[in-house]
């Protein structure tokens, strides 16, 4: 029986495959996460050099596949065996092999997150396109919230294919929202966070959250549509004003310190993926 066949016929199997993509999908997202705002700052350089009129040095490749993964610490190169996913970490006791050097937790902590997503991703929606989809909205999500955080940036090299297509997926019959609730979708969400920026930003003369927010929620409507905007919105807020509140007090950060809000709008759908339609009618149903 090939694989497709027994992901049809068994839940389990189904379910326990997709897990298993999800750990090595979440070691290549390591990478995304690590190598993608540091290309993009080497072109933001190249690119102001060029304006300046000074001559472009010229730099070894580095890309999301060059060079091989090293140890930042030793140039110790990871060898195959050191990038099992999860499997690796506990084998290493969570230290180089060349210099001992502590590797950083959020590592598995991502791959185990990817592989319990996808799971249940493929035990929600089941085989096919929808879990197929599903799995790419929110692989793009965690990439985009761990970037938030570690830089405060939401690259357009995501955010934006993400939006078209969510777009494409939804132009036929089948997908989470109409073609229609897609595209006011897509305008409506990146209006609503644009203008409350520029309400802020007048009000107070300072900015309250970056263009890749509005680009972030653009996407996410494109793929759910329009009516789970507001929940997405306000789960996202809510969230965002308690973590905020609490990193203030714990850690005694200054009021005026950016936290991402990322993480939050990405938090925000993937519960309005799962439960938005539910959480939405039982509120208008409470009326």
């Amino acid at each position: 029986m090939s694989i497709l066949a027994q992901m049809q016929d068994s839940s389990v199997f189904l379910v326990s495959f997709i897990a298993a993509i999800g750990l090595m999908v979440g070691s290549f997202l390591n990478v995304v996460i690590y190598r993608l705002p540091k290309m993009l700052e080497r072109s933001w350089q190249q690119q102001c050099a060029e304006l300046r009129g000074e001559p472009i040095k010229m730099q070894s490749a580095f890309n999301i596949a060059t060079p091989r993964s090293i140890c930042p610490n030793c140039q110790h190169k990871i060898a195959f065996w050191e990038n099992i996913p999860v499997i690796s970490y506990i084998f290493l006791r969570g230290r180089c092999a060349g210099c001992h050097t502590r590797i950083s937790i959020r590592y598995p902590l991502i791959e185990l997150f990817t592989a319990m997503m996808s799971a249940f991703v493929a035990w929600y929606f089941g085989f096919g396109w929808m879990m197929l989809a599903a799995l790419a909205f929110v692989w793009a999500l965690i990439a985009l919230a761990a970037i938030d955080i570690d830089t405060q940036l939401l690259p357009d090299d995501i955010t934006l294919p993400l939006m078209w297509l969510g777009i494409l997926f939804n132009m036929y019959s089948g997908g989470f929202t109409d073609l229609h609730s897609a595209v006011v979708g897509a305008v409506a969400g990146y209006l609503s966070l644009w203008s409350i920026y520029w309400i802020f930003k007048l009000v107070t003369g300072k900015e309250g959250m970056g263009y890749g927010d509005f680009k972030l929620l653009a996407a996410i409507g494109a793929w759910l549509g329009w009516s789970v905007l507001p929940l997405v919105i306000l789960l996202s807020s809510l969230v965002g004003a308690v973590v905020g509140i609490g990193l203030i007090i714990a850690a005694n950060l200054n009021k005026s310190v950016m936290i991402p809000f990322g993480p939050y709008l990405a938090g925000g759908a993937l519960i309005a993926l799962f439960w938005g339609q539910e959480i939405t009618h039982a509120y208008f149903g409470m009326f």
